[in-house]
């Protein structure tokens, strides 16, 4: 018995040392302020030592060597921890300001709102406002899904409408610095920090629509006045709490969806723990399912009316957009 458990207690160690191992080698990749050759010699010498603390497990000098790997990754996690995001940085011009919000009784003021003229994805005309919105006039919530990367992961934009056609579009993303693209596992480890984007429809939508060609759906969410101005609220908060303090982008942890998740069960509305909250591409079933979105229709038929993309290309970006996106897209509030 006491063999077996020292076999099983070595199985956990060497697993754990692994992944310790892994994790700190990429670590080391991604964030040590050193050329590319100085991080990857780095990360390879901490893996061979983690290789060595592996072969050592099967000897009689395992706790020896299990001890000095612990001390090293004790102190590589205090290295971690005290990695803060940047507060001042070569942003790339679209990320280059972070939106502000003061509610004041029924009067939201929004400064630097987001209101690029697009032409290509190089070619724009930068435009930063502030804008004023009437609270008591707040209507509507829709939700845009933006396909960029097969079915299973989209990017989630949500838009607030005012009485008057006015509209107002949210999106959490990746700041991205000069020089620097997306990418998942690059992300996971400290490399971007988070944005809260509010703009114009006509630059957020026909970005994707117009410019990227993604594959863009758009579905009118069931949602009450009372609780839309509360999800508002809440965007406007966490882009407040992002001026004074930035924060790190994680694609799993910390990205479009999941902080609207955050959102929505701060204000105290109930959102089950479902797989699609994490695969989002396939959030409309799960909306679906909650019945936040039209039901009168089967759901790929809803799916296949969600689709705006062709219409948006068809129309251009110009006034009128956001009017001829929503055409013919089922709304489950009338």
């Amino acid at each position: 018995m006491r063999r077996a458990g020292l076999y099983v207690l070595i199985a956990i160690l060497f697993l754990a040392t692994a992944l310790a191992s892994v994790w700190t080698g990429l670590a080391f990749f991604y964030r040590l302020p050193l050329q590319e050759t100085g991080r990857i010699a780095v990360a390879a010498l901490f893996c061979l030592f983690g290789l060595a603390t592996l072969v050592a497990l099967f000897t009689r000098r395992r706790w020896r060597a299990v001890g000095l790997f612990a001390v090293v990754f004790a102190g590589v996690l205090a290295w971690w921890a005290n990695i803060a995001p940047p507060s001042d940085a070569a942003f790339v011009p679209e990320d280059a300001r972070q939106v502000t919000g003061r509610i004041e009784g029924d009067r939201l003021t929004l400064t630097n709102m987001r209101n690029f003229t697009w032409r290509s994805k190089t070619d724009y005309n930068e435009s930063w406002e502030t804008r004023s919105f009437d609270l008591s006039k707040l209507r509507t919530v829709d939700l845009f899904m933006s396909y960029w990367a097969g079915p299973a992961m989209a990017h989630t934009i949500v838009s607030f409408g005012f009485e008057g056609g006015e509209q107002v579009a949210w999106s959490i993303e990746a700041r991205y610095r000069v020089g620097t693209e997306y990418s998942p596992v690059a992300d996971a480890f400290k490399t971007d920090t988070l944005i809260v984007i509010a703009a114009d429809e006509r630059d957020l939508i026909g970005l994707r629509t117009n410019v990227r060609g993604e594959d863009v759906h758009l579905y009118r969410l069931a949602v009450p006045a009372v609780h839309a101005r509360v999800f508002l609220a809440g965007y406007v908060e966490d882009a407040n709490a992002l001026a004074a303090q930035p924060q790190f982008y994680n694609s799993i942890t910390t990205n479009c969806t999941t902080a609207i998740v955050r959102i929505l069960r701060l204000i105290g509305a109930s959102v089950p723990t479902d797989w699609r909250l994490l695969v989002n591409g396939y959030l409309q079933g799960y909306l679906y399912d909650q019945k936040r979105i039209d039901t009168r229709l089967p759901l790929k038929q809803l799916i296949e009316r969600s689709r705006i993309s062709e219409r948006a290309r068809a129309f251009g970006i110009g006034p009128g957009f956001s009017e001829e996106i929503r055409r013919g897209v089922p709304d489950p509030n009338g």
